[in-house]
């Protein structure tokens, strides 16, 4: 047995060691992975990321796509790999708030399971809805819904997404009925609104706003607590419906376990990257908002975030296999 006095020393040892392995950090290409196709706001997000993130950190970071089962199978790959800050995650808040409360046979947990590193941006949520239904704002349209009960029906990217979700608390705190039409993603749901095949979606700015702008849809709401500094002309369903608010984010996550020391590094790169003004302006032309957070502010809106999502899903009944 080693004597007592020694500890301190072997402690002090491997903290050092520890200290000087991040200060060299990274010593080769960082991987950013994007548990959804290319494309999307997400990935434009992450590239935009990547670019910025590789020069801060004089490596390359490369952005891999890896779509499917909801963004589970991209955000299980970190969640299982090294927490070296070699493998990262730009998550979402469907893939770590509502998912877990969603699928009853996840491969991860999705607060335990990530280290949470910086908040990335928020994304406009939108009700939009086709020239068809006769109502240019909330309340004439939750007047129109409740008199034709079961006429409505809304688009969504499939059972479980966060149009879905959108839409059914939106029903039941405005005591409507509305039809759900689910689809194999965002896009044809959007375009089957427009063509007046669905009346109704709850969807991203980055895919509602080019149809509102050419005068195929018509924008009522946002879903955010407060009116966004994007659009701030339109009206929150709050303001309609008090209580109601849905927010989207993204951030970037890395495995559980993380040095403390690395996530601030990574923390502070992000956010000087996505501060670039170049780079806020892009995002900002396709409905999403740049945030900076530290790791401590994101960690604990994921963690609330799940508790009110889980307890919201679980209210309304949505599962999916």
């Amino acid at each position: 047995m080693k004597p007592r006095f020694f500890r301190p020393i072997f402690l002090a040892l491997a903290l050092a060691a520890s200290t000087l392995a991040h200060a060299a950090y990274p010593e080769k290409p960082v991987t950013l992975i994007v548990p959804w196709a290319a494309g999307g706001s997400t990935d434009i997000l992450a590239r935009a990321l990547a670019d910025r993130l590789g020069k801060s950190l004089g490596q390359p970071v490369i952005v891999d796509n890896k779509a499917g089962a909801s963004g589970n199978i991209g955000s299980a790959v970190v969640a299982k790999a090294r927490p070296d800050g070699y493998t990262l995650l730009v998550g979402s808040m469907s893939t770590h708030a509502m998912n877990p409360a969603l699928m009853p046979h996840m491969p991860f947990r999705g607060v335990d399971d990530f280290t949470p590193i910086a908040q990335l941006a928020n994304v406009i949520n939108t009700l939009a809805v086709n020239h068809s239904v006769p109502a240019n704002n909330l309340a004439d349209f939750i007047s129109y819904a409740r008199e034709n009960p079961g006429k409505l029906n809304y688009a969504s990217a499939g059972t479980g997404s966060t149009n879905h979700l959108s839409a059914e608390w939106f029903a039941r705190a405005a005591g409507i009925q509305m039809t759900h039409v689910p689809y194999k993603g965002g896009a044809p749901a959007v375009m089957d609104t427009v063509a007046d095949q669905t009346q109704v979606i709850f969807s991203a700015a980055t895919q509602t706003l080019p149809h509102v702008k050419n005068g195929k849809l018509k924008l009522l709401a946002v879903t955010e607590a407060q009116r966004s500094a994007l659009l701030p002309g339109v009206a929150t369903v709050a303001e309609t419906l008090p209580g109601y608010q849905l927010g989207v984010w993204y951030g970037l996550f890395g495995p559980k376990g993380m040095a403390p020391d690395l996530v601030q590094r990574l923390n502070a790169a992000a956010n000087a990257a996505l501060a670039d003004t170049a780079t806020r302006q892009r995002m900002a032309s396709i409905g999403v908002e740049v945030v900076q957070k530290t790791p401590q502010e994101f960690a604990a809106l994921l963690r609330a975030d799940a508790r009110r999502y889980g307890k919201i899903i679980a209210e309304l009944g949505i599962k999916t296999e």
